[in-house]
């Protein structure tokens, strides 16, 4: 099992950087992919990034593909994601996940959740 708690968000301007990050507790990080989703009020719950259990693979949504990028530190535990070029559309609650396989981008195949952290982008 892993704990997952994110950190980071904040408000920013549009146009602006901010970088998210998620610490999993446990010993078996490198077992867990890993995945960055968000929820804006009113609206399901969607996938955002996601990388393999290694580092080596990578997914994006269309919506953040070229100015998101995630990243991950195993010997850290954690999880990061780089967001540049915000939008107010941006604006959302980040949940981190984790699931012990391969990478995916569906929100049913994520076991472990974190609390969720807000992102405001003001225009």
């Amino acid at each position: 099992q892993v704990q997952l708690v994110e950190s980071g968000g904040g408000l920013v301007q549009a146009g602006g950087s901010l970088r998210l990050s998620c610490a999993a507790s446990g010993r078996t990080f490198s077992s867990y992919a890993m995945g960055w989703f968000r929820q804006a009020p009113g609206k399901e719950r969607e996938f955002v990034a996601g990388i393999s259990l290694s580092g080596i693979s990578t997914l994006y949504a269309d919506s953040v593909k070229g100015r998101f990028t995630i990243s991950r530190d195993n010997a850290k535990n954690t999880v990061y994601l780089q967001m540049n070029s915000l939008k107010p559309e941006d604006t959302a609650v980040y949940y981190c996940a984790a699931r012990r396989s391969i990478l995916a981008r569906n929100r049913s195949d994520y076991n472990y959740w974190g609390q969720g952290t807000q992102v405001t982008v003001s225009s």
